[in-house]
C-alpha cells in the first residue's frame, strides 16, 4: 500500500504539472449496481454527481493529508484520492484502444513509448482528460482505490480526514507530541500503534518495520513498556526513514509507480521489510524474522530488536 513517501512523491509530481489545467472529461469502468450505497465513484449515482462537480473545474493546487491526495479545484471543490493497496496515478497522453473481439473490453494505452508502458501501469480504471491534451490516469490492480469530492473549506474536518492524527514530518511535530499521541494507546503493540492513522498519519507496514529496526524496538513491544531512550530513537528513526523514502521516490516492492510510470527505489534499501532469513546489517549476529501481527506481516531482527519483558 502506498504510504506517506509514495503519496508525497505523487503529490510533488502532480503539483508540477496540474495547476492551471482544466478537467475536460472523466472516464471510469468502476460503476456497478452492487455499490449503490457507497459514497464513491463505484456507485453509478455518485459517479454522476462526481462528474458534475469536477468537469470544467481548474486545478488550483495538489496537496497531501496522511495517505490521501487532495486536488483543490476552482469552485471550492476538492477531489480526494486514496490509492489504497495497489493504486497509483499516472500523467501522460493516452489513447483508447478498441479490442479486435467484441467480447473484450477496450483499454487505455500510453501514446508514447517509455515507463508508462510498465505492466503495473496497465490497470487503468479512471481517466481524467485535461485541457492540455494530456490525461491523469488512475491504475489500480485490485480496484480498492477511493475517489470522492467535497467542499474545499470543510474536507479537512470531514469524515474522510477529520479523525487522522498529526503529520510526522511537520516541523511542529515534536518528540513531546510523539510521546503524547502514542501514550493514548498504552497497551497497544507498537507496530500496530505506528500504523494507526488516528495516532500518526501516513505510516504503514513497510515504514513501520524500518522505523522499528533503526530504533531497536520489537514490533510487539507494548507502548507503555518502551523506555524513553527507545522512544527518542523511534522518533528520530521515523523522521529519518520517511525522508529517506521520499528521497528515493517511494517504495516499489509492489504496484506503486511515480506519475511518469517509473519505479521508486526505497525497496532497494530495506533493512527489515521482506528480508526474512537474511543476516541483520547491524552485524549483531541476528537474522531478520517474519511473523504475523494483526493480520499483517512484521519483519524484525532476532537480536537487537529482542522483546523486552
Amino acid at each position: 500500500m502506498p504510504e506517506l513517501p509514495e503519496v508525497h512523491t505523487t503529490v510533488s509530481g502532480l503539483q508540477k504539472v496540474l495547476p492551471g489545467l482544466k478537467i475536460i472529461d472523466i472516464w471510469s469502468d468502476l460503476q456497478t449496481h452492487t455499490n449503490k450505497k457507497n459514497e464513491d465513484i463505484k456507485n453509478p449515482a455518485y459517479f454522476a454527481a462526481f462528474k458534475n462537480a469536477i468537469i470544467g473545474k481548474k486545478v488550483l493546487r495538489v496537496r497531501r493529508r496522511a495517505k490521501n491526495i487532495l486536488i483543490d479545484l476552482s469552485g471550492k471543490v476538492t477531489m480526494l484520492i486514496h490509492m489504497k493497496m495497489t493504486g497509483h496515478l499516472l500523467y501522460g497522453k493516452y489513447t483508447y484502444k478498441n479490442p479486435s473481439s467484441s467480447l473484450k473490453a477496450g483499454t487505455w494505452k500510453p501514446h508514447e513509448k517509455g515507463p508508462l508502458e510498465d505492466p503495473f501501469n496497465r490497470f487503468i480504471h479512471v481517466l481524467f482528460s485535461l485541457s492540455n491534451g494530456k490525461h491523469l490516469a488512475f491504475s489500480d490492480t485490485r480496484k480498492f482505490g477511493k475517489l470522492v469530492f467535497a467542499n474545499t473549506h470543510t474536507i479537512d474536518t470531514s469524515s474522510h480526514l477529520g479523525a487522522i492524527g498529526p503529520e510526522p514530518l511537520d516541523r511542529a511535530f515534536t518528540f513531546t507530541q510523539f510521546s503524547s499521541v502514542l501514550a493514548k494507546k498504552p497497551n497497544q503493540k507498537i507496530k500496530v500503534a505506528l500504523m494507526d492513522q488516528t495516532v500518526i498519519a501516513g505510516i504503514g507496514n513497510i515504514y513501520s518495520d524500518e522505523i522499528l529496526w533503526y530504533a531497536g524496538v520489537h514490533p510487539e513491544q507494548r507502548v507503555v513498556d518502551i523506555p524513553v531512550q527507545n522512544m527518542r530513537r523511534m522518533f528520530t528513526a521515523m523522521k529519518t526513514v520517511l525522508k529517506k523514502g521520499i528521497d528515493f521516490s517511494g517504495d516499489s516492492t509492489s504496484d506503486y509507480r511515480t506519475i511518469t510510470g517509473e519505479r521508486g527505489r526505497f525497496h532497494l534499501h530495506h533493512e527489515a521489510y521482506r528480508r526474512t532469513g537474511q543476516k541483520c546489517r547491524k552485524r549483531d549476529g541476528g537474522v531478520i524474522l517474519r511473523k504475523k501481527l494483526g493480520g499483517r506481516s512484521v519483519h524484525f531482527c532476532s537480536v537487537h530488536q529482542a522483546l523486552q519483558k
